[in-house]
């Protein structure tokens, strides 16, 4: 098992990281009240919440599971109502802890109604896919999707601690793997060129899902956003970069319907683009890009973005959150490795950059 430490300005707290440790009570008792509310997908449900739920009766621990439908499509005030509902059904009260066992749609849920129950509740992390446990459990971004707009109503709320079962991988479908992977790539193109090499080499082997090759990944990149986090908790400057290729990927996400891509699926084809626009801005050499579609390719990831019209791209990327005074932000790779947030309000620029992906 691996372990780390996020040292938020909020607080500090662990990341667990290893094989079968789901049921492992010591590493969460300390952070856990006499109560728990579970909150879980009818999916991670059929496998997990069982052992989970059997865990924490053997502790003494008085729990109760609210069991939500799977899917981003599900990501939605209705959902965070239900998870309310329950709590208050069940007399949650501030010594009540959540426990999110799900993929990023449940981290980030969960997540929210913490932080908003009562004004504030703890919750503990337990991420169940790639894109959940190298990214969205970590660093307490929480959310609720809007029509108009992806994860626009939400809070910073950091979790009491993060455990992170490779195991519950094993369960994971081949698509939800692949998007997955897709952070992976992220954490390799906005800062760390060496680590872009070694997924190179190793992307068999991950795709294989060879433990201990998952395991240094998901650590490397847990790692590189603790340190980020311990930067800049609440996005004002550097965290900002974490969202490569999420500015063209909410846009593909919002207007083909949450759910119909993956998030992980256009956030790979948002860094495209983002490369696309790189090129542009610093020149990135057409086969730099070439060579971020490739890695892409071989995670079985899109690498092409859907086509529609311009005018919806900038309706959709003007409701984004890193929008500053009108105008829209973009994170750019001036290199593989480097990532760096720019303004662009050049429209013709942008029209050239969506030129082949827009359908007139």
């Amino acid at each position: 098992m691996k372990s780390l430490t996020v040292q938020a300005a909020s607080h500090r707290y662990p990341i667990y990281i290893g094989e079968g440790i789901l049921q492992d009570f010591s590493l969460f008792q300390q952070k856990i009240g006499k109560k728990a509310a579970i909150i879980t997908n009818d999916v991670v449900a059929q496998w997990y919440l069982q052992p989970l739920e059997s865990s924490l009766h053997a502790h003494g621990i008085e729990f109760f599971s609210i069991v939500l439908p799977d899917g981003e499509i599900h990501k939605n005030n209705d959902s965070l109502q239900k998870i309310y509902d329950g709590l208050l059904t069940h007399h949650a009260d501030r010594q009540t802890t959540i426990l999110a066992l799900g993929g990023g749609v449940i981290g980030d849920m969960a997540g929210f109604a913490a932080a908003t129950y009562q004004r504030g509740i703890p919750f503990i992390q337990i991420p169940t896919t790639l894109l959940s446990q190298v990214d969205s459990s970590v660093g307490g971004k929480t959310a609720i999707n809007h029509p108009l707009g992806k994860n626009m109503i939400g809070a910073f709320y950091q979790p009491q601690v993060v455990l992170a079962d490779l195991s519950t991988l094993n369960t994971l479908p081949d698509k939800e793997f692949s998007s997955g992977m897709a952070e992976v790539i992220k954490y390799a193109l906005l800062g760390d060129a060496v680590f872009l090499q070694w997924l190179e080499q190793n992307m068999p082997a991950l795709m294989q899902r060879q433990p201990d090759i998952l395991a240094e990944a998901v650590a490397h990149c847990c790692q590189m956003k603790a340190d980020i986090v311990a930067q800049d908790e609440t996005e004002q400057n550097v965290r900002a970069l974490l969202n490569l290729g999420h500015t063209f990927g909410h846009a593909i996400e919002t207007e083909m319907g949450y759910g119909t891509w993956l998030h992980g699926e256009a956030v790979a084809a948002g860094m495209v683009l983002a490369c696309r626009l790189s090129e542009r801005l610093y020149q990135l050499p057409a086969g730099d890009t070439e060579r971020v579609k490739a890695l892409l390719r071989q995670a079985a990831l899109p690498d092409v973005p859907p086509a529609f019209s311009f005018d919806r791209w900038l309706t959709h990327m003007r409701h984004d959150k890193k929008v500053h005074s009108g105008k829209m932000r973009f994170v750019t790779l001036p290199q593989l490795g480097r990532a760096k947030v720019e303004t662009i309000d050049d429209m013709d620029m942008l029209r050239e950059v969506l030129r082949e992906y827009t359908d007139f």
